[in-house]
C-alpha cells in the first residue's frame, strides 16, 4: 500500500503528481535487453495502410510513392524492374499485378545478346536478381533456348525450359546440368520442333545448364540457373531497449502483483508497460519512448487508480528512437559462409530509445548470436546452414535501418539430409447403409475427453450431436446412425476449437469420387516435434477409395516410422527421429501428394528441463483483437531462455514480449492483429513446454467452416472457354477468411461477387484436363474441399506447367432467408404435448422484484424445443431464464416489475402444455 506518509511528504493526495526526466535522469536509461527467437517458412508479408483518394493514378500499373498519412510504420509493395541491354543503355519492361502475390514481366526485345534483368522490391534485389537471359534473332536459323529453368528455380520442384531447333538443319542435340546436387533431366518432343525439358533440383546453388547442337554450345549456352532452398527458413531475435521512471511512493511485492500499468502517448495511443522493483525500493515503470511530448501513466488496482494515479511524463526528442542513425558495419551483410559465425556491428549510441529487431530468411534457419555492450553497440552473428541467398531484414523503433533489407550471398558445404519411406495398401472401406452404426476414429492422446464434442449434419442439412466413446487411452470414435444417403459433415471439436483434419466428409452410400484429394490428414507430428520421443498424427482415407498410401521423412536424420491400420479407413502413423531440426513429412496416395503435402516440421531437441514450466493465468475465453493479452510463466527453478510467438490464422508470425516479473516468474504479452484461432508457441531453450503450442480464440465469432457448403456447374463436369459459377453458401458460418484456390493445367480468369446467400465463384478454364479447387473458411478445408473438377473441350491456351489462381474475400455474417436453400433445417420432432408435467408457485402467483420459479418434467414426451413467454398488463417481463438439469427436465425462473394478471404461456414444441396458457397474480 501507499503509506499515508509517503502521502503527505509528497503534499498531493487527490492530484497526479508531474514528473519530468529532468528530475528522474538517474535512472532513466536502458534497463533491460531480452531476446526471442522465433521461425517460420514463408516470406513476410508487408502491409501498409493509407487514405484512398490520397494515391496518385498510376498509367502502367506500377504504384511507386511514399504516403504522407501512412496508419502504420510498414512499407509498400513496390515493384521495380530494369533491363540492361548488351549496348549498355537501361530498358524497361511490363510489370503485370497478378492480384494473388504475384506479378509478371512482359518484355519486347530489341537487341540479340546477353540481358541482364533487375527486379527490385521495396528497393532491394529480390532473391537471383539480377536475371541473365539470350535474346536471338526468330530468323536466325540456331537453336535457341528459353524459359524460367535457365535462370531461376526452387529445389523439390521441377525446372523447365524449352530448346527450339526450327530451320537448324540436322544435328544431335545434347543436354547436361551441373550443380550441388544431382539433377534428373526429363524431356519431351513436341513434334513442332520445340523439345520441352525439365530438371528436378534437390539442393540450392548455382547450375550450370549446357546445350549443344552438333557439338557446339548453343547461343547463349552455358546457362547459369540460381535454384533457391525450398520455403524460406526465417529466424528472429528482438533486442528490447526500454526506459525506466520511478514513480513515487511505497508498495509490497504482494501488492505489486495485483498492479497493472498503462501509459498513453500524446497522440492517444495506450499500450501497456510493465511495473518492476527499483534499486531504490520504489516502484518503476519501463517503456519504449515512440512519441515526443507529455505522456500519461495509469497505474491500477482492480480496475481503479492507486494513489497518486495518474502520472505525467515528458519525453523529449532525443529519446524516441530514429533508425536513420543506426550505423552498421560488417562485410557479412554482404556475403558468409555456412557453419561459421558471420558477425557484423550495430551502433545505436546516437539513435535514442528503441526495440532493434533482426531476422534472416534463406535456405536454411540461421542460428543468430547477440552480444550486448552494455554501451549501445552490439556485435551480431549469424550461422546458416545451407549455401545459397540469405535477406537481411534489421529494424529499429520498427523502421529499417539505412540498407535494410540487405541481400547476403552464403557460400560453403550444405548438410547432408535423409529420407525414410514406407508404403502400405489401403482397401475400400464396405459401403455404409442408412440406419447402420457409423463410426470416425481419431488418436489424440494427453487431452480430456470432457473437452471433446461432436455433431454429424445430413445432406438435408439436419445437425444432431454425435456420441464420442474412448476406445483405448488417447483413442476415440465418434459414433452416429444417419438416416439419409449422401455426404454427411462430422465435426469434432476440442475445448470449442476444431480438431486437426475437422470438419470431416464421411459419405454413407456409394461413394461419388476417390483419390488422393479426398485423403485427410492431422495431428501434433504434423505440427511439431520432438527429438527421441514418438510423433503422432492420424491419416483418414476412407473418402479416397483403395490405392497405395505412401509416406515419407526427410531431415537431418533417419526416421523410424510405425503405422497402424484401424481397419475403418483411417490409420494412426507415428516416427521417431535421433536429431533435431527441419523435417518433411510427404503424404502421397497413389503417387499423388495430398492436400497440404509436404508437411514442414521442426523438431526440436529433447524437452530436458523444459517439462518444468508450467503456465498461470492463460486467458479463459475469447479475447479481443487489436488489445494485448497477457499470461504467466512459471520456470520451477530450470535454468535456461523462454521464448514465445504467436501465429495468426493467416500464419502472420509476431513475437510475444517476455518481461521478467519476479526471480521464477515471466509476463508473456501477446497483441493480436486478427480474429481466429491463434496459436501460441512458447518455448525452453528451443523446446516447447508441456502443452505447447496453446489454441486461444480471438474475437467473438463462431467462425464455423462446417457450415459453409458449396454447389453448381462449376463443381461439376465443365468445358474449356466457357464461363462457369458456383456458389459458396456462408450462412450461418460467422464472418471469416474466404480462400479459393484452383490448381489445374491452365490459370483460370476468375472472380467472386457477394449474393444474398453467400458468394458467387466464376472462372474460365483454358485447357482440357483435371482442375482441383480448394475452398478455405479461415484457413480450414470445407467439407469436401479440394474438389475434383474434370474440364473437356479444345485447348485455347498454350499447355505448361501446373498453373494456380486464387482469390480471397474477407466475408461479412450471413443469415439464411429462407427460400430453397436455408442455412438451418429444423429436424422433424416426435413428441407428445400432453406428457409434459409442470409444478410450483411461480405458475398461480408471483412476486414483484423477486425470482419466481416453477419446475417441468418433459421426460416421457419425445424430443422437442421448450418455449415460455410471460406477457403482462404494460407487455413482457423482465426476465425469463430456462436451465436444462439433465434428461428433458428444466427450472424456469422469472422477474416481473409491474402489478397485475400476467398469462404464462408454455409451449413444448408448436403445443401448449396441459394448463397452458397459465393465469399468474402479481
Amino acid at each position: 500500500m501507499w503509506s499515508d506518509e509517503e502521502e503527505v511528504h509528497f503534499g498531493r493526495k487527490r492530484e497526479p503528481i508531474v514528473e519530468t526526466w529532468e528530475e528522474y535522469t538517474h535512472v532513466y536509461r536502458s534497463y533491460e535487453r531480452f531476446m526471442t527467437i522465433s521461425e517460420h517458412d514463408r516470406k513476410e508479408t508487408v502491409r501498409v495502410f493509407f487514405i484512398e483518394q490520397d494515391v496518385p493514378p498510376s498509367e502502367d500499373g506500377v504504384l511507386d510513392f511514399v504516403p504522407t498519412n501512412m496508419l502504420s510504420a510498414m512499407f509498400l509493395h513496390t515493384h521495380k524492374a530494369d533491363i540492361k541491354m548488351p549496348s549498355g543503355e537501361v530498358d524497361k519492361p511490363v510489370i503485370d499485378d497478378n492480384h494473388d502475390g504475384t506479378v509478371s514481366i512482359r518484355y519486347d526485345p530489341k537487341e540479340e545478346g546477353i540481358h541482364e534483368l533487375a527486379v527490385k522490391y521495396n528497393g532491394e534485389h529480390v532473391q537471383g536478381s539480377p536475371f541473365k537471359f539470350h535474346v536471338d534473332s526468330i530468323s536466325s536459323g540456331y537453336v535457341t533456348a528459353y524459359g524460367p529453368g535457365l535462370t531461376h528455380g526452387v529445389t523439390g520442384e521441377p525446372a523447365q525450359f524449352t530448346i527450339s531447333t526450327k530451320g537448324a538443319g540436322a544435328g544431335g542435340l545434347q543436354m547436361a546440368v551441373e550443380g550441388p546436387s544431382k539433377a534428373d533431366i526429363t524431356y519431351h518432343d513436341n513434334k513442332d520442333g520445340t523439345v520441352s525439358v525439365s530438371y528436378l533440383p534437390t539442393a540450392p546453388g548455382e547450375y550450370k545448364i549446357s546445350v549443344r547442337f552438333g557439338d557446339k554450345h548453343i547461343k547463349g549456352s552455358p546457362f547459369f540457373a540460381k535454384i533457391t532452398g525450398e520455403g524460406r527458413k526465417r529466424n528472429q531475435i528482438s533486442v528490447g531497449s526500454c526506459s525506466e521512471v520511478t514513480l513515487p511512493g511505497v508498495i509490497s511485492d504482494q501488492d505489486l502483483r495485483s498492479l497493472n500499468a498503462s501509459i498513453q502517448a500524446p497522440s492517444g495511443l495506450e499500450e501497456p508497460c510493465f511495473l518492476k522493483r527499483m534499486p531504490t525500493g520504489n516502484i518503476g515503470i519501463s517503456f519504449t519512448p515512440r512519441e515526443i511530448g507529455e505522456h500519461t501513466v495509469s497505474v491500477k488496482r482492480l480496475g481503479k487508480h492507486i494513489a497518486n494515479s495518474p502520472f505525467k511524463v515528458n519525453v523529449c526528442e532525443r529519446e524516441v528512437g530514429d533508425a536513420k542513425k543506426v550505423i552498421v558495419t560488417g562485410s557479412a551483410l554482404q556475403e558468409g559462409k555456412t557453419h561459421t559465425e558471420n558477425v557484423f556491428s550495430v551502433d545505436t549510441r546516437n539513435a535514442g530509445y528503441g526495440g532493434l529487431s533482426l531476422s534472416i530468411e534463406g535456405p536454411s534457419k540461421a542460428e543468430i548470436q547477440c552480444t550486448d555492450k552494455e554501451d549501445g553497440t552490439l556485435n551480431i552473428s549469424y550461422k546458416p546452414t545451407e549455401p545459397g541467398y540469405y535477406i537481411v531484414n534489421l529494424k529499429f523503433a520498427d523502421h529499417h535501418v539505412n540498407g535494410s533489407p540487405f541481400t547476403v550471398k552464403v557460400s560453403g558445404e550444405g548438410t547432408n539430409r535423409q529420407r525414410e519411406k514406407i508404403q502400405r495398401q489401403r482397401d475400400a472401406v464396405p459401403v455404409t447403409e442408412v440406419g447402420s452404426q457409423c463410426k470416425l476414429t481419431f488418436k489424440m492422446p494427453g487431452i480430456t475427453s470432457f473437452d471433446l464434442s461432436a455433431t454429424v449434419t445430413s445432406p438435408g442439412g439436419v445437425t444432431e450431436d454425435a456420441e464420442i466413446q474412448e476406445i483405448e487411452d488417447g483413442l476415440y470414435a465418434v459414433h452416429f446412425v444417419p438416416k439419409e444417403l449422401g455426404v454427411h459433415t462430422v465435426s469434432v471439436k476440442y475445448k470449442q476449437i476444431h480438431i486437426p483434419g475437422s470438419p470431416f466428409q464421411f459419405t454413407v452410400g456409394p461413394l461419388k469420387d476417390t483419390g488422393a484429394h479426398l485423403v485427410k490428414a492431422g495431428g501434433p507430428g504434423l505440427e511439431h516435434g520432438e527429438q527421441g520421443v514418438p510423433c503422432e498424427f492420424n491419416v483418414w482415407t476412407r473418402e479416397a477409395g483403395g490405392g497405395t498410401l505412401a509416406i515419407s521423412v526427410e531431415g537431418p536424420s533417419k526416421a523410424e516410422i510405425e503405422f497402424k491400420d484401424r481397419k475403418d479407413g483411417s490409420c494412426d502413423v507415428s516416427y521417431v527421429v535421433s536429431e533435431p531440426g527441419d523435417y518433411r513429412i510427404g503424404l502421397k496416395f497413389n503417387d499423388r501428394h495430398i492436400p497440404d503435402s509436404p508437411f514442414k516440421v521442426y523438431v526440436s531437441p529433447a524437452m530436458g528441463e523444459a517439462h518444468k514450466l508450467e503456465i498461470a493465468q492463460f486467458p479463459s475465453g475469447p479475447v479481443q483483437a487489436d488489445k494485448p493479452a497477457q499470461f504467466m510463466v512459471r520456470k520451477n527453478g530450470a535454468k535456461g531462455d523462454l521464448d514465445a510467438k504467436v501465429v495468426a490464422p493467416s500464419n502472420n508470425e509476431d513475437d510475444c514480449f517476455i518481461q521478467l516479473i519476479d526471480q521464477d516468474q515471466y509476463s508473456v504479452r501477446f497483441y493480436p492483429r486478427e480474429n481466429g484461432i491463434h496459436a501460441i508457441h512458447v518455448k525452453f531453450n528451443g523446446v516447447h513446454i508441456p502443452g505447447s503450442p496453446y489454441r486461444i480464440k480471438v474475437g467473438k465469432d463462431d467462425v464455423d467452416p462446417a457450415a459453409v457448403h458449396a454447389s453448381g456447374k462449376g463443381l461439376g463436369d465443365i468445358k474449356t472457354g466457357e464461363k462457369t459459377d458456383l456458389i459458396i453458401d456462408t450462412c450461418n458460418a460467422g464472418a471469416g477468411t474466404l480462400a479459393v484456390t484452383i490448381d489445374g493445367p491452365s490459370k483460370v480468369a476468375m472472380d467472386c461477387t457477394e449474393v444474398e446467400e453467400g458468394y458467387k465463384v466464376r472462372y474460365t478454364p483454358l485447357l482440357p484436363g483435371h482442375y482441383y479447387m480448394t475452398i478455405k473458411y479461415n484457413q480450414m478445408h470445407i467439407v469436401g474441399s479440394p474438389f475434383k473438377i474434370k474440364c473437356t473441350g479444345d485447348k485455347l491456351a498454350e499447355e505448361g506447367g501446373q498453373e494456380t489462381s486464387s482469390v480471397v474475400v474477407e466475408t461479412v455474417a450471413k443469415v439464411s432467408k429462407g427460400g430453397n436453400r436455408t442455412g438451418v433445417i429444423l429436424p422433424i420432432f416426435k413428441s407428445d404435448a400432453s406428457k409434459v408435467q409442470s409444478k410450483g408457485m411461480g405458475l398461480k402467483k408471483a412476486y414483484l422484484g423477486k425470482q419466481n420459479q416453477f419446475t417441468l418434467n418433459a421426460g416421457d414426451a419425445g424430443n422437442n424445443i421448450l418455449f415460455v413467454g410471460i406477457y403482462g398488463p404494460k407487455g413482457p417481463c423482465d426476465e425469463v431464464f430456462i436451465k436444462h438439469t439433465g434428461r428433458n427436465q428444466y427450472q424456469v425462473n422469472y422477474l416481473v416489475r409491474e402489478r397485475g394478471d400476467y398469462i404464462l404461456l408454455v409451449k413444448w414444441g408448436d403445443d401448449h402444455i396441459p394448463g397452458s396458457p397459465f393465469k399468474v397474480e402479481v
